[in-house]
């Protein structure tokens, strides 16, 4: 295959607008704030879990309490009734039974209101709890959302990079021979890379040296001519750097 020294030379532009439409693809894969978004994603998850737990605990101990409150008011209400018996002069008997059971009545008040304190101590904590799980979870919640923002600018900042080099390439392609570009590409395809210089007698794309006989080949070969790197197979493009 033919093709002019400076249209072969055009290749190395082209390669290059390539290179970093694939690093900007690669790129927008590995962005640092995906992995950090699927972390969060997963603690905020963790942390509504908490925040409904904690609140839940304090809303069963706060139906506890107010199923206490209701038994402790139904014994002092108990007690006012059996006091008011007692004042009112009744039999002998009725007040033994009276006062056995105010008696009663005053050791489980007692009981009940030890049982309502504990829950009240309880219900604190899973309050303190509560609170706590929420400032977590806000927490993350911010940071999801800066963490969003942070991958929503680098993808904006990215689109435009690869608006800017496909136009690039599009200009480049257009300058081209179509026989020419055909096989560059499907270099590309099968290499990743369609072409390279030939620097200092070393290929750019394999980085490895020629030897004596393929750069005696490349010096006594027309500089129309397109020619590969026997290494790895890339159009490799000769210029005053080549060191022939």
């Amino acid at each position: 295959m033919k093709a002019d020294a400076s249209v072969q030379r055009r290749l190395l532009d082209l390669a290059e607008a390539d290179a970093d439409l694939a690093r900007v693809t690669h790129r927008r894969r590995t962005l640092p704030e995906l992995t950090e978004i699927g972390e969060v994603q997963a603690a905020l998850r963790s942390r509504k879990d908490a925040v409904i737990a904690t609140e839940t605990r304090a809303g069963d101990l706060d139906r506890d309490a107010s199923k206490l409150e209701s038994e402790i008011d139904a014994v002092r209400a108990r007690e006012d009734r059996d006091r008011g018996l007692l004042r009112t002069g009744v039999g002998a008997r009725q007040v033994t039974d009276l006062e056995h059971e105010l008696e009663t009545l005053r050791r489980r008040q007692g009981v009940l209101e030890d049982e309502l304190l504990d829950i009240m101590e309880q219900r604190e904590a899973a309050g303190i709890n509560a609170d706590k799980a929420r400032e977590a979870l806000a927490a993350a919640e911010q940071q999801l959302g800066e963490a969003t923002h942070r991958r929503d600018q680098a993808l904006a900042d990215l689109d435009a990079a690869e608006q800017r080099r496909t136009a690039d390439r599009a200009a480049i392609v257009a300058e081209l021979p179509a026989d020419l570009l055909a096989l560059y590409d499907r270099i590309r395809a099968q290499k990743g890379t369609g072409a390279a210089l030939l620097r200092a007698r070393r290929c750019e794309s394999c980085r490895l040296e020629l030897d004596r006989s393929a750069i005696s080949a490349l010096r006594d070969a027309a500089a129309d001519d397109v020619l590969r790197c026997e290494e790895c197979g890339v159009i490799l493009v000769r210029t005053a750097e080549s060191g022939l």
